[in-house]
């Protein structure tokens, strides 16, 4: 087993997916900064995220803050919720009796987004509970702090195949510690890190690096 220090974050997917250089300037560079979405998405996700704890539901298991890896992606994460259903076509689970089908809840604030980049990080997530739990992972869900509804995914091959090339992609660009260029858009405006970025002023040079040159001036 590979050691989890090579292991990227589970919800690096997101970042990827919206910006690379994003990513990149969080998981490469370290750099991070905060504005009003990322405050309002942890407010939310502190209320689901309790680890270990277990909440039982008539036929339904609710386990909440539930680490979770893969050691083909390499990727590594926590699953805001899942919830386990009793299925007979399901598998055991340690101190409950019966068999059960696990299925991720991930919780984002705002409201439901035209690209995928929700559902990447949610068919990731089930992509580490099957390889962990030796099961096939059918379909999760999204809720939404906004419209405060759930919204179900069914995860296909295509979208699992997507979370691998997208993976792929990521660990290259890690092992390299390259941040890539990109072209800016209105999105930027909607980036926590735009103060940061500066890709109109960076060209060829790294974050860290120009930062490290404008404290020395």
């Amino acid at each position: 087993m590979d050691s989890k220090e090579d292991f990227l974050m589970l919800s690096g997917i997101q970042h990827f997916r919206f910006c690379k250089r994003q990513w990149a300037l969080i998981h490469i560079e370290q750099q991070w900064a905060e504005n009003v979405k990322t405050v309002q998405g942890q407010h939310l996700h502190n209320k689901a995220d309790q680890p270990f704890v277990r909440e039982k539901r008539k036929d339904k298991l609710i386990v909440r803050a539930l680490p979770v890896h893969s050691n083909e992606l390499k990727i590594t994460g926590i699953c805001d919720v899942v919830q386990f259903e009793e299925d007979e076509k399901g598998i055991s689970l340690q101190l409950e009796e019966g068999k059960y089908l696990p299925y991720p809840v991930e919780y984002k604030r705002g409201k439901p987004k035209k690209s995928d980049i929700d559902v990447l990080q949610l068919v990731a997530q089930a992509m580490c509970l099957e390889e962990m739990l030796l099961c096939e992972v059918k379909k999760g869900y999204l809720y939404y702090g906004e419209t405060k509804r759930r919204v179900e995914v069914n995860f296909s091959d295509q979208l699992k195949q997507n979370v691998r090339d997208i993976v792929v992609e990521m660990q290259q660009y890690y092992k390299k510690k390259y941040t890539p260029k990109v072209k800016t858009g209105a999105f930027c405006k909607q980036c926590s890190l735009q103060n940061i970025c500066l890709p109109k002023i960076l060209n060829k040079t790294s974050v860290a690096r120009y930062i490290d040159r404008m404290l020395k001036e």
